[in-house]
């Protein structure tokens, strides 16, 4: 346990000497408010023509009734979408600065397992993420106050919620095949073009009625309307999700203890 501490405060201490955290903060805050705009565009056709472009992608948008609950929806989509190049993004800085930095040799150097570098890591990364996903919905909470959505409500709040908690956990387990590719790829490039491309693959899959066997797809699938036509999950959906962050994980761990990072 102590060596999982010092390496876990040696990751804390990297991070607070960097910027990346509180741009990523920003761009979590930004986002929902860009979506709370888009939704108030919505509820005020009249106004879509003075606004350009924003009002023309939001009446493009058609998010149906302007109240809490279509509101709430289009916020949990919006991080099944944000949540896989922004969680995607978390690792791939995690991982890949070490060897941006040219550090990887100073931390191989320590008298620490590997192992537990690794997990240390994850857990900044789960830190990081959760904070991001808390970010995320108490400012679109507040901004859809602001902009004044009709039909506010504990239990459609609550309710919502739920569904947005996981499907906030299914996208942050899929950051561990992220941190493989970082590894492997010793770097950014790498982990930010798969993150793109399953990104792309997830949409494509979603569209031609794979999305159940593709776990990129998995998230996006479940924060979906109840009822959704194509839309439908099943157990094997989830088991091949948690499937595929095990050995993204185990990896991972592997890449770090036995390949050759000289």
């Amino acid at each position: 346990m102590k060596n999982i501490f010092a390496t876990f405060i040696a990751e804390c201490m990297k991070l607070r000497g960097s910027r990346i955290f509180w741009i990523t903060i920003l761009i979590f805050l930004f986002i929902p408010f860009m979506m709370g705009l888009l939704f108030f565009v919505q509820k005020h056709p009249e106004i879509s023509a003075k606004l350009g472009m924003i009002g023309t992608k939001a009446t493009m948008l058609r998010l149906g009734k302007a109240d809490w609950s279509a509101y709430l929806e289009f916020l949990i989509q919006g991080m099944a979408g944000i949540g896989l190049l922004g969680f995607g993004f978390v690792t791939s800085w995690v991982f890949g600065r070490e060897y941006s930095d040219r550090t990887l040799k100073d931390i191989l150097a320590l008298p620490v397992s590997r192992s537990f570098i690794v997990l240390s890591k994850f857990i900044v990364i789960v830190i990081w993420c959760i904070l991001l996903i808390l970010v995320f919905f108490t400012c679109g909470l507040i901004f859809g106050k602001i902009i004044g959505i009709p039909g506010w409500s504990n239990e459609i709040i609550f309710q919502y919620a739920q569904t947005y908690i996981v499907t906030s956990f299914l996208t942050l387990l899929l950051c561990t095949p992220v941190a493989f590719f970082a590894s492997y790829g010793r770097g950014y490039l790498l982990p930010m073009g798969f993150v793109i491309l399953t990104l792309l693959m997830a949409n494509f899959t979603g569209l031609v009625g794979l999305g159940p066997y593709f776990p990129w797809a998995i998230p996006g699938i479940y924060s979906a309307p109840a009822g959704t036509e194509g839309m439908q999950l099943f157990i094997g959906s989830y088991i091949i999700l948690a499937f595929t962050s095990v050995l993204g994980f185990a990896g991972t761990i592997a890449w770090w203890r036995f390949a050759d990072q000289h």
